[in-house]
């Protein structure tokens, strides 16, 4: 089958979500850094409630902010606080600055608040859309590329389908008519994607297949490709197989003794199988090629070195072979 040829690179806004404790924050992040690498303008935009994407790029990271801050020449990042965009929001609409302050600070109106579903992903995105119209002084988009780091799965389709309900709520007006412009926005396949994030596990394999369906059957917007984050290194097969070869005393004292190795590299071996499973799985159910991105015993911080992890997250996505025993060649942990 022919794997997703559209670069990643070519999307206007990119809306990163999965189960939570997928990685999503970091595959945003290593997506920007991958933007901003090829010289693209990058706008990097957090939505959860507390933040975390600073620290991947700083050692003593400072908030940042509704304004936000430039990590890196060439990629801005910022935090939409709701509260804060709906403000916002309402200065644009109103005026009067003041006046409107005091009017949201109200607790009736907080309360008022509260009790409105979906208003916060409204405003969110509508954030988000007025970041994408926003153009410098020679008239050209301020953003090559706007990436989202969006609510976890659940919480993300309702993110990306508000728009919808809040037309058919709403038939006239202001709040319809930007609305409108932020569901074009969603829909619009040559500008906007939405990119899953899964690990080869069971449970985030069968959330991101109600996610795709979903995002499919009620939402209607672009999704060409799954990242599988965490992928296991195959190597260890190659080191059962070196481990054979030896004899069964080595003669130092500082190695384990041979059959706790092979216990270790069993269990590797095995749990390497599994994602191979997982891996196939998520890609038939979901009809979508996929890109791997190797796991990292450390994880990532601000002094990681990315180079390899942003190359791997633009690699083309490709169909897994059908399961077998034979694994993919790893090289330093990434997929030959």
């Amino acid at each position: 089958m022919t794997a997703a040829k559209r670069s990643l690179l070519d999307y206007r806004l990119i809306v990163v979500t999965g189960k939570g404790g997928t990685g999503k924050t970091v595959v945003s992040s290593l997506l920007a850094e991958a933007a901003r690498r090829a010289g693209k303008r990058v706008l990097l935009a957090e939505t959860a409630a507390t933040e975390s994407l600073a620290a991947l790029f700083e050692k003593d990271p400072e908030p940042l902010g509704y304004e936000g801050r430039e990590l890196r020449p060439g990629l801005h990042a910022l935090h939409i606080d709701p509260h804060e965009a709906l403000a916002d929001y309402a200065r644009l609409q109103i005026g009067l600055g003041v006046v409107t302050d005091r009017i949201l600070r109200l607790e009736t109106f907080q309360q008022l608040l509260e009790a409105a579903p979906g208003w916060r992903e409204l405003i969110i995105l509508g954030k988000v859309w007025h970041l994408e119209q926003k153009t410098g002084e020679d008239g050209r988009p301020l953003y090559d590329i706007l990436i989202v780091d969006a609510p976890a799965t659940g919480h993300g389709l309702t993110f990306l389908d508000v728009p919808r309900v809040v037309q058919h709520a709403v038939r006239a007006g202001p709040l319809a008519r930007h609305a409108s412009w932020v569901e074009a926005l969603v829909h619009d396949r040559d500008r906007t994607l939405m990119l899953p994030v899964t690990l080869p596990e069971e449970l985030p394999v069968l959330e991101t297949r109600e996610l795709v369906e979903r995002a499919r059957s009620e939402i209607d917007i672009a999704v060409d490709r799954i990242i599988v984050n965490q992928m296991p290194s195959g190597r260890v097969r190659g080191a059962l197989a070196d481990l054979d070869a030896l004899p069964s005393e080595l003669g130092f004292e500082c190695l384990p003794p041979i059959p706790a190795m092979r216990t270790i590299l069993d269990h590797g071996a095995r749990r390497f199988g599994l994602a191979l499973e997982q891996r196939a799985r998520v890609s038939a159910v979901c009809a979508l090629p996929v890109v791997d991105l190797p796991f990292r015993p450390d994880g990532f911080t601000a002094e990681s070195d990315w180079t390899e992890d942003c190359e791997d997250v633009l690699a083309e996505p490709r169909w897994p072979d059908v399961i077998s025993s034979e694994p993919p060649r790893f090289a330093d942990g990434a997929l030959e």
